[in-house]
């Protein structure tokens, strides 16, 4: 007997874990070539993957690292989703942003003034 391993298109498993809305969306992420399983570019959405497969791709601003878990049968809720990959993933904290010294909104005639007098360079 044959030990075939259960697989399923990669657009289509990518859809089913959540990771994008449509399989259109995912099928586009992976023909851009923006998609790794085990370390090799895939550009081919028919492209087949299985348990133990780790996949690479980019989502937002973040670069997401999973390993197939399960093919799974059908998209279901968020919580069935998570059970079909193991997230490895590093998330980078959000650096909050600076505040300006004026507070809020844009500054006035007379912040601007100031501001440009603190970068000036001392005269000799």
């Amino acid at each position: 007997m044959s030990d075939a391993r259960e697989t399923i298109r990669l657009d289509k498993w990518l859809w089913q874990a959540r990771f994008f809305k449509t399989r259109t969306l995912a099928a586009s992420v992976v023909k851009a070539g923006n998609v790794r399983v085990n370390a090799t570019k895939i550009a081919k959405p028919a492209f087949q993957v299985g348990e133990g497969d780790g996949i690479t791709f980019p989502q937002g601003t973040q670069t997401r690292v999973v390993v197939v878990v399960e093919c799974g049968s059908r998209r279901g809720p968020a919580s069935e989703a998570q059970g079909l990959y193991h997230d490895k993933t590093v998330f980078e904290e959000k650096v909050p942003r600076t505040v300006t010294p004026w507070g809020k909104g844009r500054p006035t005639k007379k912040d601007r003034r100031t501001l440009d007098l603190s970068h000036k360079p001392p005269l000799e």
